[in-house]
């Protein structure tokens, strides 16, 4: 059975320790990204693995981006850990958003060898990412269940 761990959950590098782990990277806009991170867990939900999902259930978008604000230094640097730990990140890019931190992402593991990237067509930096993901030879698939067909692959 998968194991969730989600912020502001705190885990160690011996909670990763012989048992692969995926780190759910991409769109997450709140109102404006699909809650595809649901979809994955909900698919892997049979496998032995560890899901490192970003998606903070309590998210308050009052919160000040501000190195200052405990709570969202909390979050950013929760987020840097798993990326850091994780044995897989995949990455999907939704068509219907910016993602600026998941391109900020993308360019600190594009040499990684950790990245399986989904970018559909309509995302508006596509040519970037595909430019990226063949100069790295960063596997890119086609659709979220392709991402989640790689990382059964994998485990």
């Amino acid at each position: 059975m998968a194991k969730i761990i989600k912020p502001p959950q705190s885990f160690k590098k011996k909670d990763l320790k012989n048992i692969k782990s995926v780190f759910l990277a991409g769109s997450i806009e709140m109102g404006v990204a699909e809650k595809w991170q649901e979809k994955v867990e909900n698919i892997l939900n049979n496998k032995n693995i560890i899901i490192l999902n970003p998606r903070r259930d309590e998210w308050d978008s009052t919160w000040s981006q501000d190195i200052k604000n405990t709570l969202f230094r909390e979050q950013v640097e929760w987020e840097l850990k798993a990326l850091e730990m994780a044995d897989i990140i995949i990455m999907y890019f939704s068509p219907q958003t910016q993602s600026p931190v998941s391109l900020l992402e993308f360019g600190l593991y594009a040499r990684s060898n950790k990245l399986i990237v989904c970018c559909p067509e309509g995302f508006w930096k596509k040519g970037n990412i595909d430019i990226v993901c063949k100069k790295y030879q960063i596997k890119q698939v086609e659709s979220i269940e392709m991402l989640i067909n790689e990382v059964k692959s994998l485990i």
